[in-house]
């Protein structure tokens, strides 16, 4: 049975894909190895002072998982707008009768 996936499709999924998974996975495991705190808000000490800030921006890891559900809603507007070819009439030939 042939998939009816095409490269519009699997490129939209990779690159949906892999901004949500480096802006959540990767970017937060770089958050870990950075060490306490683990929090999106500067950490201040009871003078006021920024004592701690987190390594990653969270407005930079918010902005790709935001890109990455953005490239998937517009990926989902084309394939409700495209009408799906049928597996069928992809591969069928014309023949002549005798």
């Amino acid at each position: 049975m042939k998939s009816n996936i095409e490269t519009i499709d699997k490129a939209a999924m990779a690159l949906s894909g892999g901004l949500m998974l480096l802006g959540i996975v990767v970017l937060g495991f770089v958050e870990l190895l950075d060490g306490a705190p683990y929090g999106a808000a500067p950490v201040t000490n009871d003078a006021g002072e920024v004592v701690a800030t987190p390594m990653v921006d969270p407005a930079l890891r918010t902005g790709l998982v935001l890109l990455g559900m953005a490239v998937l809603l517009v990926w989902g507007l084309y394939r409700y707008t495209v009408p799906p070819m049928d597996v069928d009439e992809a591969t069928a030939t014309e023949m002549t009768a005798d």
